[in-house]
């Protein structure tokens, strides 16, 4: 058994390392000390998150909530709290300073409990399920007194880390590609192997076990699994088609679609689906599932699809009319008759127990065809391969026409890619060029938008930290409905306020336009954007798929050409 502490006291020591080769050392060597059992919660751990991110398990606390825990643990009241956090601008130390000054007769910091035993990994693991099991009425003072527990047994060099994962923002500077080099390098296994793993399972913990049980033989035969969701694959824009033609040759071109990504898991007559975050949408789309219980003719599968909305015009609802049927929780039948949806499918990734992710695309194709009865609302994207240019442009100004983002161009012997943003898959859109970037605050406005969130802070992702460096602010683009609406979706990751300035948790996508981009030394990642624009809310997307620094510097390269 491994206490608590001595995690902490490692994360402790990767938080103050610099160089992202000896963070790996430190990430290595703490996955080299701790049991089998304990390895996958370790894994998840240090890359702050409780549960691998396709389950269904969410801890569900948010700032008020931990406020309020440390309010009763410590006796001090929210606001006074909410005052440290103001000064800290870190929900850990803002958790070791309030416990620190705890009132008289309050007990915390486990050295006034000298009869109980330390924390170990498994127990703060266990606590965090509780949590996030607790549901329905009475479930917050449930998650409180859960809360509770963990820091009055805590000691100070664990309070904060506890604190830091009840949001899971651990702050320490380690994303996947330091946790990939450290499996690797724990267990002597391949690094090709471990993200190979990683990428059909989306679950490092399993990787890592894998990994420790097994080596690379082990980690070669993990696979693709119903029920399990996969990470995407991606695509990366290209400036013209005459570029995707050149590059590939013959390609495999179906309309962009003005919607949102689905990823479809069939087993018998049970179905589910996964949005682009690899959340669990199933209970939101009944309609949907309906509809491919008797299109998809398969005892098993897992496919690949784009949900639009179609007015009564027949052409596509905005995307963010998509997304309100994506987060319905409640009166879901009502919004499926307002907002029906349509399921263009164009990959499929398994079929009846076998892994199709590596066979080219143009294979892949004829399983799918194969395995769907077409319906009113499922059909497979009509698709055309072609190195003929004018029958491209054709395609690309119909999908257009019909109120659609323009066109994709594939490489017809390319695998699916879990996770990857390569040149097989090239997007043309009439668009200029966008990021999409992570909002980490905003300020409050003033006159008559005092009351709303009016600029918002982005980042890019630098992929080997995992940290998120900032690249500029957007305020424009966005009107006073917006405003409300968005100020609303950020108020529950709001982390600390000083003044009109506010540090939001990373969580929610902006895409951006911007007329160029410069060097900068007043954001981190070393370059601003000009004139940006916010385009829309990616909500649906994950803070894995914020664009990366070495995507801003290709950009900034590109146009200085």
């Amino acid at each position: 058994m491994t206490t608590f502490k001595k995690f902490c006291k490692i994360c402790k020591v990767i938080e103050e390392t610099a160089g992202s080769l000896d963070m790996t050392s430190q990430v290595s060597e703490l996955f080299s000390i701790v049991s089998t059992e304990e390895l996958p919660i370790v894994t998840h751990f240090v890359m702050g998150e409780v549960f691998p991110a396709w389950s269904d398990e969410e801890v569900g606390v948010g700032i008020g909530l931990l406020l309020n825990a440390l309010s009763k643990s410590s006796g001090l009241s929210v606001k006074q709290i909410e005052d440290i956090l103001r000064e800290t601008g870190d929900i850990g130390k803002t958790a070791v300073n309030t416990l620190s000054k705890m009132s008289k007769g309050q007990a915390t910091f486990s050295s006034f409990l000298e009869s109980q035993s330390e924390l170990s990994i498994r127990d703060v693991f266990e606590r965090f399920k509780n949590i996030a099991h607790a549901t329905g009425k009475g479930s917050q003072t449930s998650k409180i007194k859960h809360l509770q527990y963990l820091f009055n047994l805590a000691s100070v060099e664990e309070v904060g880390y506890i604190a830091r994962l009840a949001i899971e923002d651990m702050r320490i500077g380690v994303g996947e590609g330091i946790v990939r080099d450290a499996i690797a390098k724990a267990f002597n296994v391949s690094v090709e192997l471990v993200e190979r793993g990683y990428m059909l399972t989306n679950d490092m913990g399993l990787v890592a076990v894998t990994a420790k049980e097994g080596g690379d033989e082990a980690l070669l035969r993990l696979g693709v699994e119903v029920g399990r969701p996969i990470k995407l694959m991606l695509a990366q824009v290209t400036p013209n088609i005459e570029t995707a033609i050149k590059d590939m040759g013959i390609v495999a071109a179906e309309w962009k679609f003005d919607g949102a990504r689905v990823q479809i898991h069939k087993k018998k007559n049970e179905v589910t689906l996964y949005s682009r975050r690899l959340e669990n949408i199933t209970n939101s789309l009944p309609d949907l599932v309906t509809a491919i219980k008797k299109a998809v003719k398969a005892d098993s599968a897992i496919l690949d699809a784009e949900a639009v909305a179609i007015d009564e015009n027949g052409r596509p609802k905005p995307f963010q009319e998509i997304l309100k049927r994506f987060r319905r929780k409640y009166d879901v039948q009502t919004k499926a008759k307002h907002i029906p949806l349509t399921l263009n499918l164009f990959d499929i990734m398994y079929l009846n127990g076998e892994n199709l992710i590596d066979l080219p695309l143009k294979k892949r194709r004829e399983f799918l065809v194969s395995c769907i009865d077409y319906s009113e609302n499922v059909y497979v994207a009509n698709q055309v391969i072609t190195s003929d240019l004018s029958i491209l442009t054709d395609m690309y100004e119909q999908a257009l026409k019909a109120g659609h983002e323009g066109i994709m161009l594939k490489n017809p012997d390319s695998p699916y890619s879990p996770g990857k943003r390569g040149k097989n898959w090239l997007k043309k859109k009439p668009v200029m060029e966008t990021l999409d970037l992570v909002v980490i605050g905003a300020e409050w406005g003033y006159g008559r938008r005092t009351s709303f969130l009016g600029s918002y802070a982005l980042a890019c992702r630098d992929p080997e930290t995992g940290r998120f460096l900032s690249v500029g602010k957007v305020a424009t683009g966005i009107s006073d409905e917006q405003l409300a609406e968005l100020t609303e979706l950020f108020r529950e990751h709001i982390i600390s306020e000083s003044g009109t300035t506010v540090e939001i948790r990373p969580y929610i996508l902006f895409e951006v336009a911007f007329e160029e981009i410069q060097k900068s030394k007043n954001y981190e990642s070393g370059y601003a954007l000009r004139f940006p624009r916010l385009v829309r809310v990616r909500d649906d997307k994950s803070v894995e798929e914020v664009d990366t620094l070495e995507r801003v510097e290709e950009m900034y390269r590109t146009q200085r050409k």
